[in-house]
């Protein structure tokens, strides 16, 4: 199937005109949908479940002046009944009475995601999207991707679950690519979301209670790939080796990347980079020279590559020069891996944003022969530590742990037959520790999420670095 061909199979066309479109949540996302349906004529109701603090009542009036309906403390009839459609934020579970009452109203219920695509088929200056979902990884291929196409000079912007919605852009006449990382909240309710590249990065049980299993969450996933002109798949991963193999798709539209297999794949060779498409091979960057370490990473890197060159065949030709150089310039998003400093010998790592043990093993699996301190812990999402506690044995010689899951996580690595452990009760104190023991590194993967402690896994990264450095 051709470009222009999945165009004309995936376009779903629709006129807003008059029509009555209800937003779910005074979210960021629920805010730019309702501006963007009354932009488009809509007549729109925002509906937020919860009260409005005073700091944020603001916003319901911003969208009021604008002529936006709004309601919160409550979702109530006159808003929802006869809506065209409702479009709902990402942080609303499928099985929550408010989409359950819409679905007994048989009022069709989409992501913000699907109804930003949705309008960006109406627009004279269509955008085309490039989508990355995976479970892991999402951010800084997106960020990478947005920056080798706005080095190549093409008009590109991320968006999505990276933080700016992507209904916020449809209408930008500056731009022509949408680098959207779309997670399964925002997949999952998509039914003609299209996109020129999407990528799948790989697959791990997380969001279990949220999707109601994982088979669920998994099929979130796909969505991605219902209406997408070309596929980028985990060549490692089993799972999505499988679901390529059931794709319906064109052979000559499918890459792989981190293994050499078929036409079109880009893989690691020599402890090189490189990118085949067709049969033709050609190398694009060595590994000494990727700023971003860890061979997570390195299948971040290879993800990005494949976009820039599937988007330089669409749009214009981007030399691998210019690829090469902006994967070399390119600085790791915060909370992922990122290098803090270095302070008496000792380098600083804050990857914060693993909020669980896959996350951690990636970034654990990273170092190799080297004396690493992990500080790990937080609110434990009560996963399997089976492959945590083995990754720790082949990487880390001391473990910090901190928070609520400091008991079974110490249980589960005497279990695997790990005994170096500290426990603390502080960020601050874990760090005095892991300095006190002078190690090469001081990681900190907390395998966790962060709300026993702080507000989000961004408020315990930058706790971290502030306080490493703090320290003279």
């Amino acid at each position: 199937m051709g470009f222009f061909d999945f165009l004309k199979k995936s376009k779903y066309v629709q006129d807003l005109r008059g029509q009555k479109v209800l937003v779910l949540g005074l979210s960021k996302s629920g805010i730019a949908a309702a501006k963007l349906a009354k932009r488009h004529g809509a007549n729109v109701y925002l509906t937020e479940g919860n009260d409005v603090s005073q700091d944020r009542l603001h916003l319901v009036e911003e969208l009021k002046e604008l002529g936006i309906n709004v309601e919160y403390g409550g979702h109530s009839d006159t808003f929802i009944s006869r809506a065209y459609y409702a479009v709902t934020s990402p942080g609303i579970p499928p099985h929550s009475d408010i989409i359950q009452k819409l679905k007994a109203n048989h009022i069709e219920t989409i992501s913000e995601l699907e109804f930003a695509s949705r309008e960006n088929n109406e627009n004279k200056s269509q955008k085309q999207f490039i989508t990355i979902t995976g479970t892991n990884g999402k951010t800084t291929t997106t960020a990478l991707t947005e920056f080798i196409l706005q080095k190549a000079g093409l008009k590109a912007k991320a968006c999505g679950n990276i933080g700016i919605p992507a209904s916020d852009l449809v209408d930008k006449e500056d731009l022509d690519w949408l680098v959207c990382e779309a997670s399964s909240f925002q997949l999952e309710m998509t039914e003609f979301f299209s996109s020129f590249v999407s990528v799948w990065t790989n697959f791990t049980p997380d969001h279990i209670d949220w999707h109601n299993g994982l088979e669920n969450y998994f099929n979130a996933k796909t969505k991605a790939f219902k209406y997408a002109a070309f596929a980028v798949l985990n060549a490692k991963d089993e799972k999505l080796v499988e679901f390529a193999n059931n794709l319906k798709i064109d052979k000559d539209t499918l890459f792989f990347f981190d293994g050499n297999i078929g036409d079109n794949c880009c893989y690691i060779e020599n402890d090189e980079i490189k990118f085949k498409e067709f049969g033709d091979v050609k190398t694009v960057i060595k590994l000494s020279d990727c700023p971003l370490i860890g061979h997570h990473n390195y299948q971040n890197i290879m993800c990005a590559i494949i976009c820039a060159e599937l988007a330089s065949n669409y749009n214009r030709r981007i030399t691998t020069e210019t690829i090469k150089n902006a994967i070399m310039e390119f600085k790791a998003p915060e909370h992922r891996l990122e290098k803090v400093r270095e302070y008496n010998g000792i380098t600083f790592y804050n990857d914060s944003k693993a909020t669980n043990p896959e996350a951690s093993i990636v970034a654990i699996n990273s170092f190799n022969n080297t004396d690493v301190a992990l500080i790990a812990g937080g609110r434990d999402k009560n996963t399997d530590l089976t492959e945590f506690c083995d990754s720790i044995k082949n990487h880390i010689k001391t473990v910090i742990l901190i928070g609520e899951a400091t008991e079974r996580f110490e249980q589960n690595l005497i279990k695997n037959g790990f005994t170096n452990i500290i426990k603390e009760t502080s960020m601050e104190s874990a760090i005095d520790k892991g300095i006190e023991l002078n190690p090469d590194v001081v990681l900190l993967s907390p395998a966790c999420a962060s709300f026993d402690m702080f507000n989000s896994y961004e408020h315990r990264g930058e706790v971290f670095k502030e306080y490493v450095l703090s320290r003279v």
